[in-house]
């Protein structure tokens, strides 16, 4: 890898740390059926739980007989299609997605809809504890929504649980200030969370030159990869054969214990 090439640092290396985790589970029947193969497979390490949802009772049921940590995929934007989800909540929630929808709506916080985020996101975390006894160990959005201004300066995520960042790229591929956003983000998530010192996507497999060296990076920090088993190509790549060869001797994990803690715990990233 050519220094051009290299990624900024988020932190110095050491011991390497890899978080394979299924978005949407629970979502809808064939979501889950899919996550659920690739968990008993081992291709992917965690899940994140989509709750009010047509398929979130019988995912909660699933969990039972299964070992992979399930944490939370706070929705913001996606219509709650759980039939008995209170029309309150559907109401809210659609006020929320309705102001996310303009492109710059999460950069700005909007204090006229801060009552309806504590609400639908309250409400989230309730119906979680409600349907698997116990609070989520981790913290993801839809639309990755969990990063607007309204939920990070509302304080509306518990301090010191493991919370999903920006995703991670190389220099040149986003614009100055569109960094420098993230990078103001990512500093606020770590001074109040945990969090990992990469994150990408799984896709695009192209050029195959960056899905080598995301895994790669695992060896020595902290590195989540944010998967969608419903998508046919990401659900063939997780079941196959290439992706054993590049996960091969890697430090795939099922939780974030060896993230570093939260400034509120007594360490800084």
């Amino acid at each position: 890898m050519s220094k051009r090439e290299t990624l900024p640092r988020t932190a110095a290396p050491g011991p390497g740390l890899l978080i394979i985790n299924a978005d949407d589970w629970g979502l809808d029947r064939l979501t889950t059926d899919r996550i659920l193969e690739c968990v008993r497979r081992g291709a992917v390490s965690t899940t994140s739980a989509m709750v009010f949802m047509a398929d979130s009772e019988r995912a909660a049921v699933l969990k039972g007989g299964e070992t992979v940590p399930v944490g939370l995929h706070l929705n913001l934007t996606t219509p709650f299609s759980a039939p008995d989800c209170p029309a309150a909540l559907r109401e809210r929630q659609r006020r929320i997605a309705r102001y996310l929808d303009h492109r710059l709506a999460p950069v700005w916080f909007h204090p006229g809809l801060a009552r309806d985020f504590d609400y639908v996101v309250r409400a989230q975390f309730d119906e979680y504890q409600r349907l698997y006894g116990t609070a989520p160990e981790h913290l993801d959005g839809h639309h990755h929504s969990h990063l607007c201004t309204n939920i990070l300066l509302g304080g509306l995520l518990p301090r010191g649980m493991r919370v999903r960042r920006n995703f991670s790229f190389h220099p040149g591929e986003k614009g100055f200030a569109n960094r420098a956003y993230r990078r103001l983000v990512d500093y606020l998530l770590a001074r109040r969370y945990r969090v990992v010192d990469y994150f990408f996507s799984l896709v695009p497999f192209q050029p195959y030159e960056r899905v080598e060296r995301m895994f790669a990076l695992s060896r020595n920090f902290a590195v989540e990869i944010e998967t969608h088993p419903a998508n046919s190509d990401e659900y063939n790549f997780l079941m196959g054969e290439e992706f054993r060869r590049l996960t091969a001797g890697l430090p795939l994990a099922a939780a974030g214990a060896k993230l570093a803690p939260s400034a509120s715990e007594g360490g800084a990233r």
